[in-house]
């Protein structure tokens, strides 16, 4: 099941030793909340991957950001405070699939290896999150623990807030 994956994720898995599951799903149905209700998923348990850019910065610097789906990332505060610059915003989609070789869709922080991965303490007391594939016709379903062993990595209290 892993040639659903991208080939950076499954790459990212195999070398970090991650214990996971691939899921594959039906690209149409890739989005959170469509893949949730289809899929039986909760959107508690989905973890999103945001890329937030520095605006009126040169060059712009971006990080990574992952949150549940039932929270909202604080892109004003938290995002600024931890990016260390006055203005940012969503990574348009171009920019998005430069940084991570990935589909919009199915961005995922595994397989992130040049920027900085902020994880919003929430993420981390499920029991298992479900994240993209690097594409819209896979999922990975992993003890967020796992996402520890990736580089780059730091837990933020407060990240994100209940929507």
């Amino acid at each position: 099941m892993t040639e659903y994956l991208l080939p950076i994720v499954q790459e990212t898995l195999e070398k970090e030793g991650m214990a996971y599951e691939v899921f594959p799903c039906d690209p149409s149905f890739a989005d959170t909340t469509a893949f949730c209700e289809k899929y039986g998923f909760s959107e508690d348990q989905s973890a999103n991957t945001i890329i937030l850019a520095s605006r009126k910065v040169e060059p712009t610097k971006y990080a990574v950001f992952v949150v549940l789906a039932t929270t909202k990332l604080d892109v004003n505060k938290m995002g600024r405070q931890l990016m260390g610059v006055r203005k940012v915003s969503f990574a348009d989609s171009e920019a998005t699939v430069s940084l991570t070789n990935m589909m919009v869709g199915g961005v995922t922080a595994i397989g992130i290896h040049n920027l900085q991965i902020y994880i919003d303490s929430a993420v981390m007391k499920q029991e298992k999150v479900i994240m993209g594939g690097g594409n819209r016709s896979a999922k990975v379903l992993l003890d967020p623990k796992e996402l520890l062993k990736l580089e780059n990595v730091e837990i933020i209290e407060g990240l994100a807030q209940a929507k």
